[in-house]
């Protein structure tokens, strides 16, 4: 835990749900992309911190205006412990990883993550996940807001519309956070 308090930085894992993720038509390289990550962060004792998003049974944090989580609502009335939300057993946290649970888009709507961040003096965000105009999106311009540092890592998000993705990499994330491959971390000096 030393080492993270040293450089500050934490990776988010984002919605990386066996629900959320399935349908991908890149799964398999999204899952292996972010395996990395996972692995470049564990190498430099930096905290691994997962998303996910969870409601209690019937969803009652959901009201029906809203319109990307009523429709599961209505689907899932009554069912609990839905094992498509857990996260993709490729990915599955390592003891001592945190996991947030959060209620809408953004990691921080509904969650303690700014807590947990603030608690282990974490002020640089590597953002991961799917989908990069969902969570990642949400998450920077939050975090942004909330003054942190970022850094979006473009080859560990994807998106149902690659073009979207393209242009939030390109034109629109730079505007608020780095953005860099995982590669270009690996190049970095995290000793520092």
């Amino acid at each position: 835990m030393n080492n993270e308090k040293k450089h500050g930085a934490a990776l988010l894992v984002m919605d990386m749900q066996t629900a959320v993720i399935s349908h991908l038509h890149d799964y398999s390289q999204i899952i292996e992309q972010v395996s990395k990550a996972i692995g470049f962060a564990r190498v430099r004792d930096i905290p691994v911190i997962y998303v996910m998003v969870d409601f209690r049974p019937g969803m009652p944090e959901v009201g029906e205006n809203n319109k990307i989580f009523s429709a599961s609502k209505a689907r899932l009335s009554g069912l609990s412990n839905l094992p498509a939300m857990d996260i993709d057993p490729s990915l599955r946290p390592d003891t001592g990883d945190i996991i947030v649970t959060k209620k809408r888009v953004s990691a921080f709507t509904g969650s303690d993550l700014e807590l947990v961040l603030r608690a282990n003096g974490i002020s640089h965000l590597m953002l991961s996940g799917v989908a990069t105009s969902g969570v990642v999106l949400s998450t920077l311009r939050e975090a942004a807001d909330k003054d942190f540092e970022i850094t979006v890592l473009s080859d560990c998000c994807t998106d149902m519309d690659r073009q979207l993705h393209d242009v939030l990499i390109k034109s629109v994330f730079p505007t608020q956070a780095s953005v860099s491959t995982l590669s270009d971390l690996e190049n970095m000096d995290w000793k520092t």
